[in-house]
């Protein structure tokens, strides 16, 4: 470790070092145009050109330091803040540069052509005008000719807009200030004048990306963020409109409207996050229970009605809660008939209610919507599986038990169904062959359902008592004992029954 001695012999080291850099940028702020100066010019203008623009802006702010009067460092440090993207930091430096250098044609230029740009058209065309006034050459004469001519343009469409949107014109006014935003791109009132129209016409995402831009091109814009926070709030974004409100609060702590338009997002907001954990967490009651609340905390916002609908549909599918999971996605769907989550899960749902041809139809429908989806093309082969298995022989309908039913529930209906259709309980000859029919599909039944390994196949649309399905393979192997019609067979698996049949 270093001791505190050599630590401070290190820092006295250093000492002359910070003197004489001291000493230097005194000098260069004494003397103005000093080699210090044109140094910092020189190096800048390399680096500029070289396009390492952060490093071209340092040099320039030197030079302006070192030499307060120099126009040319001013009007470097301007082009280097347009390359930036930054014309707010570009327009001061100009305008210095003007003042230290009133004939600069080519900085008056430049300065007219920022205005434009940010809508000061008056201040725009004071500067075209100033420049064919100067003695400039062909090139700035055409320019600040064409630039004055749209400048007018400008004038004369922005006061029809104006008239326009006061007549409620909305798409007139939208379409003319389409125009004037084309030139004057950083013209923050244009913006929030076309973002209402958007408002007025139903076009929110347009409307939310105007006031997006006015909120960075004005300072202190809480206006345009408070607009933007509902809008997004109303368009079901509860994250975005939140991002957006607090925004405004940073500005202004003790905007009223901001203020309380934080404490509803900020409620919802919690709620859905709560809701998503319990999703996550596989509590799908609690999950349902929780976005009931966000209904019940904003009623009035159709798109946070379907959201958590569909977000309750998905968690009764999760917990086999098929019947009401169908009523819930379907009233999504009604809404939204291209959801496809939503198909997804109603299709789940009706396989779990044993509805196969209704499967079958919605994720046909989310196919169509999604051709490249996994789950959508796995859960369609499924569905189409089951509802052939399902014209054949469902284990599930013959013992009168649900798809979810544990093991205790599938022997306790075997039990009962055995002992009803035991071939010795009738007398009659074709009683009695019936009974034999429906005791061997009672029996396989139990046999499948009640074996794991039997049940997973039987469960994905593939019958493991079916030759067929067994692609040609002894499907009696199966059975603990044998096919229930041979001698000794028990078919209740345990207890006191013992009889013995046989079947011609």
């Amino acid at each position: 470790m270093v001791s505190i001695h050599q630590a401070a012999h290190k820092i006295l080291n250093y000492i002359p070092y910070l003197l004489v850099l001291i000493d230097m940028r005194y000098q260069g702020v004494k003397c103005g145009r000093d080699g210090s100066v044109d140094n910092h010019m020189e190096m800048g203008k390399k680096l500029l050109a070289a396009g390492q623009l952060a490093d071209a802006l340092s040099h320039f702010h030197a030079a302006v330091d070192g030499d307060p009067k120099n126009y040319l460092a001013y009007y470097r440090r301007a082009t280097v803040y347009l390359a930036l993207g930054k014309s707010k930091s570009a327009l001061p430096d100009l305008t210095k540069v003007i003042e230290l250098k009133p004939d600069f044609t080519s900085a008056r230029l430049q300065r007219g052509n920022l205005l434009l740009k940010h809508g000061k058209l008056d201040e725009a065309e004071s500067d075209f005008k100033t420049v064919l006034k100067s003695n400039p050459s062909d090139k700035e004469e055409s320019e600040a000719q064409s630039q004055l001519k749209k400048s007018d343009e400008i004038q004369r469409l922005t006061a029809e807009a104006h008239g326009s949107f006061k007549n409620k014109d909305y798409v007139t006014a939208a379409s003319q200030l389409d125009t004037i935003i084309e030139t004057c791109v950083w013209d923050a009132s244009s913006r929030e004048m076309r973002a209402e129209c958007f408002i007025q016409m139903g076009e929110m995402w347009k409307a939310a990306t105007d006031l997006k831009a006015a909120s960075k091109l004005k300072s202190d814009n809480t206006q345009a963020f408070y607009k933007l926070s509902t809008i997004y709030y109303n368009l079901g974004d509860h994250e975005l409109s939140l991002n957006e409100v607090r925004e405004c609060l940073k500005l202004d702590p003790d905007h009223k409207q901001c203020y309380s338009h934080y404490k509803q997002v900020k409620k919802l907001n919690k709620q859905i996050q709560s809701a998503e954990e319990l999703l996550k967490e596989q509590r799908y009651e609690e999950a349902v229970s929780k976005y009931e609340a966000v209904m019940t905390t904003e009623p009035n916002v159709h798109h946070f009605t379907l959201f958590a609908q569909q977000r309750i549909c998905h968690a009764l599918v999760q917990s086999q809660q098929s019947t009401r999971a169908v009523t819930v996605c379907t009233q999504v769907l009604q809404s939204e008939p291209d959801n496809v989550d939503v198909l997804k899960d109603r299709a789940e749902a009706y396989i779990q209610d044993q509805q196969y041809e209704e499967a079958v139809k919605d994720f046909e429908s989310a196919a169509k919507l999604n051709e490249n989806d996994r789950e959508i093309k796995e859960g369609l082969e499924k569905a189409r599986r089951l509802l052939k298995q399902s014209q054949k022989k469902d284990y599930y309908k013959i013992l009168g038990v649900k798809r979810t039913a544990q093991k205790k529930e599938i022997i306790k209906a075997y039990r009962k169904l055995a002992q009803q259709w035991h071939p010795d309980n009738f007398q009659d000859p074709d009683e009695k062959k019936n009974a034999e029919k429906k005791f061997i599909d009672i029996a396989r039944a139990k046999e499948v359902l009640t074996n794991p390994e039997m049940r997973e196949k039987f469960d994905h649309g593939e019958d493991p008592m079916d030759p067929e399905s067994q692609q040609g393979q002894n499907f009696h192997q199966h059975f603990h004992g044998g096919f229930p019609g041979s001698q000794g067979f028990n078919p209740f698996g345990s207890g006191n029954f013992h009889f013995k049949f046989n079947y011609n």
